[in-house]
């Protein structure tokens, strides 16, 4: 070997975000005039700059070049020791290549993320969000969680209320609120609450968020209500103090008729009157007989079938119209799922699940098609990855930008005869303004997937799910946000 090579140090320190030097000497032990080229190998490579890239030495002189650290302050750059190398290949023996090693430590840092998905929630009896909770660190982020709320005019109930997050990841934790005091009669009721997030050595961070308490009955039904009894009470009080009189004029009808039957003195008798004819009792009327049954020759009308009618199948248009109706001043994205060839699930919106079960833990049948609708979003398109057995997952084609309010359907269609649908293996969706995340959940994994956002218009887009075949997916959320 003509080379020979020393790191000064050979183990260095740094902390993400700024860089630290080290230094590389390099000695031509050979006959020739050589020239050595440098180049950065290993998971620290992209960070890592060496100046000079080229160096030319003479042989029995010595050269220095300067490595350069520089991670970043993310959760890529995984705290603790890092071995590195640099590659030297000579160019006179292209064959003899030299490849010096170092370590490189990297400090940890902690950084934390977190939110209530969403921020304001509404309900009579409970109100439930979720807090995502992000760790930005390079190291592992153990949290507890605790909530409180002015007056203690709320109880929670927090699943779980520790969690151990990993870097780079995300932990969603279930919120129950459930208000103190029923409120029977009236209009809503805000109740600001907050949710601590303790992460161990520093101060706890509040997140804020708001539960609307929404009455049973309104306030005009229970005045109503009030009034109607009252009038009752009156009437029954006002019958029974004043009962009406029942008279009869009976007697003094009789008294006039045995005085016009008495014989006067002077009168002469008169001759019986004859009987008259009975009156003719009215000739008893025809009762109407019933219709004889239509056999399809009369112009009878024809009877009204008496079985149910199936009710109207709501879309995620008509539940995002209602929702925009309640909430005008944000954004939402409702969604239904299809299993198999034709159950739709009934619309999700924003931060709820489509495909979960009743016990809100575990997921269903993987999906074969999906109804979007958005409002406040710039409108949206999308398109279905297929599962695709005899290859890679194709996709299906995109869906015209569809304006907000209205229905986009993505998966295969369905006839009569056609062979089941195939499920999806991801999808995605683009949006014409704000911030659109999702969190995914697979048939084949235990757990959900990560939480990732697109603060991008068109024509970027939000993928979610894989790119393979064999785990379709059977559960999703997509929660819009502002920028």
């Amino acid at each position: 070997m003509s080379l020979w090579t020393s790191l000064e140090p050979a183990s260095a320190t740094v902390e993400p975000g700024s860089s630290t030097q080290v230094r590389l000497r390099v000695r031509n032990t050979g006959d020739v005039v050589d020239e050595y080229r440098f180049e950065p190998v290993g998971d620290l490579a992209p960070w890592t700059t060496v100046e000079p890239a080229v160096l030319r030495l003479y042989p029995g002189t010595t050269g220095t070049v300067e490595l350069t650290f520089a991670p970043p302050r993310t959760p890529d750059a995984k705290a603790g020791p890092n071995p590195y190398a640099v590659r030297i290949t000579p160019t006179e023996h292209p064959d003899a290549v030299t490849v010096p090693e170092g370590n490189l430590t990297i400090l940890p840092f902690s950084e934390m993320r977190a939110e209530l998905v969403p921020t304001t929630v509404a309900g009579r009896l409970r109100g439930r969000p979720r807090l995502a909770v992000d760790n930005l660190g390079n190291t592992k982020l153990t949290t507890s969680m605790t909530g409180e709320d002015n007056g203690d005019q709320l109880s929670y109930e927090i699943r779980p209320s520790n969690a151990q997050i990993e870097p780079g990841r995300a932990h969603f934790i279930d919120v129950t609120l459930r208000p103190k005091r029923i409120i029977w009669f009236g209009s809503k009721e805000q109740h600001p609450f907050k949710v601590a997030v303790q992460r161990a050595g520093v101060p706890p961070e509040a997140v804020d968020g708001t539960y609307v308490q929404r009455g049973f009955l309104p306030r005009w039904l229970a005045t109503l209500l009030g009034i109607l009894l009252a009038l009752v009470l009156a009437f029954v009080m006002f019958w029974f103090s004043h009962k009406p009189a029942v008279s009869t004029r009976a007697e003094e009808q009789m008294e006039q008729v045995g005085s016009s039957l008495a014989p006067s003195p002077s009168a002469q008798p008169s001759l019986p009157a004859q009987p008259s004819a009975p009156a003719e009792s009215p000739a008893a009327q025809p009762q109407p007989q019933e219709s004889e049954k239509d056999d399809g020759g009369g112009g009878g009308k024809p009877k009204e079938s008496t079985a149910p009618k199936k009710p109207k199948e709501e879309t995620a248009a008509d539940a995002v119209r209602a929702l925009s109706a309640k909430e005008p001043d944000k954004k939402h994205m409702c969604m239904r799922a299809r299993t198999g060839r034709g159950h739709w699930s009934k619309p999700n919106c924003d931060s709820t699940f489509a495909g979960i079960h009743a016990d809100g833990n575990t997921f269903g049948e993987p999906f074969t098609g999906l109804n979007l609708a958005s409002y406040n979003m710039g409108g949206i398109s999308a398109a279905a990855l297929v599962q695709n057995p005899g290859g890679a997952p194709k996709w299906l084609p995109t869906t015209p930008v569809t304006a907000d309010g209205n229905n986009v359907y993505i998966g295969e269609h369905v006839e009569t005869g056609t062979p089941d649908p195939t499920t999806f293996a991801g999808l995605k969706v683009t949006i014409g303004n704000g911030q659109l995340c999702h969190t995914v959940h697979f048939v084949n994994t235990s757990k959900l997937g990560d939480w990732i956002c697109v603060k991008k218009p068109r024509p970027d887009y939000l993928f979610v799910g894989t790119t393979s075949n064999g785990n379709p997916i059977n559960g999703l959320a997509l929660i819009p946000s502002e920028l």
